[in-house]
Order: C-alpha cells, then structure tokens, then sequence
C-alpha cells in the first residue's frame, strides 16, 4: 500500500508540474498578446491625440485670422542669445528664455515658432525685443517695431536675429 502511495504521490507531482508548465506558457502567450493590443491602443490614442491637437490648431487659429511669428538667427552670429519678448498691437503676446540646446539649434540653421495668434485684417505693429551678450561678453539689448499687414487667409513672418540688427521677412 505504501508503495501505491508513493506512486500515487509521484504521479500527482509530475501532473502538478506539467500543468503549472502549460499554465507559465498560456500565460506567457497571453501576456504577450495583451502586450500586443497594449501597443496597439498606445498607438491609437497618439494618433487620436494628434488629430486632435489639428483640429484644436483649426478651431482656436483659424486660417482667415491667423499670424505665426516665427525667429531665428542670421546666419554665422555668435552672440548669445538670452531672451526675445513680442508685442504684437502693443498688447505682449510671447516671450522666451533660451536654453544653450535651444540656441545651438537656431545656430545650426532652426527655426522657432514663438507665436501663433488671431489678428484682424489690416496692419499691425510688432515690435520685437532680443536680450543677450555678445561674443565679446558685452551685454545689449535691442528693439525693433515693424508692420504686419494682415490680409484674408494665414500670415507668416519671419523675424532673423542678428547682433547689429533685425531682419523681417513678411511670407
């Protein structure tokens, strides 16, 4: 009797662990599954998120009423760029601090967006305000107004940095 138990006992045990074996691998084909559709959803919600964002740009700038002031930097200045304030119809609408990263990619060639608004048509004042130091370590400050003549449809400008002064180019 003893010895049925035993291999009573013996059976019972590779039983046990052959199926806690095909239960690890259910489940590990399960967990990959559900990694799968995890990812599936991740990249789901992103899509849904940047048509959204679109659709958001639309809503709150729509094209008609639409100006984006866009800066960079003349090519081959080293100067150091510290900050750049907009006012656009005497009303401050954007300004913004410089990270070293930042300016190392407006010398490489980058372009920023610093303001996407609504403005009427007609012309507009813009007056653009750039803080920083030059090569020399000297600091300046330096403050240009322009017009922007807003028509229907959106209206693209251009403002370029350089340390003796500021160009605007009007898309």
């Amino acid at each position: 009797m003893r010895k049925v138990w035993g291999y009573f006992a013996f059976t019972m045990a590779v039983l046990v662990l052959s199926f806690s074996a095909y239960a690890e691998d259910i489940s590990k084909e399960q967990m990959k599954g559900l990694d799968e559709q995890v990812q599936d959803i991740k990249g789901d919600v992103l899509g849904i998120a940047a048509q959204l964002y679109q659709l958001e740009e639309k809503l709150l700038y729509p094209s008609d009423t639409q100006v984006a002031v866009f800066i960079s930097l003349a090519e081959g200045e080293q100067f150091r760029l510290d900050a750049v304030k907009l006012q656009l119809a005497g009303k401050p609408v954007a300004d913004h601090l410089y990270t070293f990263k930042e300016l190392e990619a407006l010398r490489n060639g980058g372009v920023q967006r610093l303001y996407t608004g609504n403005v009427t048509t007609g012309d507009h004042d813009l007056q653009v305000t750039f803080i920083g130091k030059s090569k020399g370590g000297a600091d300046f400050l330096m403050t240009e107004n322009f017009t922007v003549s807003k028509a229907v449809g959106p209206k693209i400008v251009e403002v370029t940095l350089a340390e003796k002064a500021l160009g605007f180019k009007d898309w």
